[in-house]
């Protein structure tokens, strides 16, 4: 795997940024401070090539496995509430460090199983903009890392729950409306490419739902990646929206190409062969 050095030592840098060590605050939160948070540092390490054995990264993880519940959901921010795209999150990030095997998140895969919306996405009960019929659907962002999270697991393709989550997301294509009580939609921001994955946008999407077969042949899924295509230059992908905090980064320039963004989008490919 190819290690982006200098990306890595930007993010190392900021280590100690939020007061405490591993990117955490003082009182404890995992999430202050992101994209340079122990829960966004970690996961973007992660992409970069850092070994999950460097102690940075076991610092990180070590923080993430004290914030699990009992019932398997993740508690970020000390002394306050849960909610699901905390758990979400935290399950992405112990994946992609080389937990998914780890017996310690069977009862997170479980409990994120059995806690699905009836539209076969995940929501919670924080309603930043009212009550309007569009918070009655799941958050498309985290269903979308819900199922970044489980491809790591053998309930992808297995598990009839999961097809449920990619029909809601394939829905959303058609729809593009804002759903859920977080106003997901579907317009100029999520077409604009944006890397490393950090939030519900085109890129992600195509390579998340390139992983399950309910999704592979599925017009809907071909449309996106079709519009995905249509904005590589010479077949490869180029970051338009980068998170202001990461400009800095070689992998994330914007208007430029990105070689380990590319090999997501080369990733997307061998899916569908």
């Amino acid at each position: 795997m190819i290690r982006y050095d200098d990306d890595i030592a930007v993010l190392l840098s900021h280590r100690g940024d939020n007061g405490a060590d591993f990117w955490a605050t003082p009182q404890g939160s995992l999430v202050k401070g992101g994209p340079f948070s122990t829960l966004e540092a970690a996961y973007i390490l992660s992409e970069l090539g850092l070994d999950p054995a460097d102690p940075a990264l076991e610092g990180a993880a070590a923080l993430l496995w004290n914030a699990q519940r009992e019932d398997g959901r993740f508690q970020l921010v000390p002394k306050s509430s849960i909610y699901p795209c905390q758990t979400i999150f935290a399950a992405r990030t112990l994946c992609a460090l080389g937990y998914s095997a780890d017996a310690r998140l069977d009862k997170t895969y479980s409990h994120l199983l059995e806690t699905q919306h009836t539209d076969g996405g995940w929501r919670c009960k924080k309603f930043f903009f009212g009550h309007g019929p569009e918070t009655e659907f799941s958050n498309p962002g985290p269903t979308l890392t819900a199922l970044d999270t489980f491809r790591f697991t053998p309930y992808a393709n297995t598990d009839e729950r999961l097809d449920c989550a990619v029909q809601f997301l394939l829905g959303h294509w058609e729809t593009r409306l804002p759903l859920g009580p977080c106003h997901y939609g579907i317009g100029t921001l999520f077409h604009q490419v944006t890397f490393p994955f950090s939030n519900y946008n085109l890129l992600y999407y195509v390579y998340v739902l390139s992983f399950y077969n309910a999704a592979k042949r599925d017009p809907r899924f071909l449309d996106a990646r079709g519009v995905l295509q249509s904005k590589l230059k010479d077949g490869q992908v180029v970051v338009e929206r980068p998170h202001l905090k990461l400009r800095e980064l070689s992998v994330c320039r914007k208007g430029e190409v990105s070689e380990l963004a590319t090999k997501r989008y080369m990733q997307i490919l061998k899916n569908l062969k």
